[in-house]
């Protein structure tokens, strides 16, 4: 490996963490603005009724999600309706942090350990928009500039790997 193959793999992954910064930062605001539903029903639900709000949608999926048909099938059409509605898309590589990242800010109680319910289906979240002010926010900003540029690479669902903290 030369020094200029290094040097470019290191500000890919320097990047890379800093759009998985910005991405937490979009969540938390989303989730203090209660501006997020989550699941793949709930998310097709928001979609066929107001697609004009959502600015963003993540797609959460680990190895073993990889092999289940039914779910790809859903992903494959959330995504090509986002594409048709330019809504920004990301796939999230390591479901367990964004479980970490959503769960523990709506309710890490006791309740929420006990395991007598079902888990949230986190395979697919939506961001809306509630204000144009939202649009001022550097951080949703940075995601939306990062998926741009991604798609003018031909990479149409940019795949992110959320930092571990």
């Amino acid at each position: 490996m030369t020094l200029e193959e290094f040097s470019a793999g290191e500000q890919k992954t320097e990047r890379m963490d800093k759009v998985g910064d910005a991405l937490e930062e979009v969540l938390s605001k989303a989730l203090s603005q209660r501006t997020i539903t989550v699941g793949v029903y709930e998310a097709a639900k928001l979609l066929n009724v107001d697609p004009d709000n959502v600015v963003l949608c993540l797609l959460a999926a680990d190895e073993d999600d990889d092999r289940d048909v039914a779910l790809q099938i859903h992903f494959t059409l959330i995504q090509a309706f986002c594409c048709e509605n330019d809504i920004n898309i990301l796939r999230v590589s390591n479901p367990g942090r964004l479980a970490e990242l959503l769960l523990l800010e709506t309710d890490a109680g006791p309740a929420a350990t006990e395991g007598a319910e079902q888990p949230p289906d986190l395979h697919c979240v939506l961001v809306t928009n509630p204000h144009s002010s939202q649009w001022k926010d550097p951080a949703l900003s940075q995601l939306i500039c990062f998926c741009r540029e991604s798609r003018y690479m031909d990479q149409w669902v940019p795949v992110i790997n959320l930092p571990e903290r």
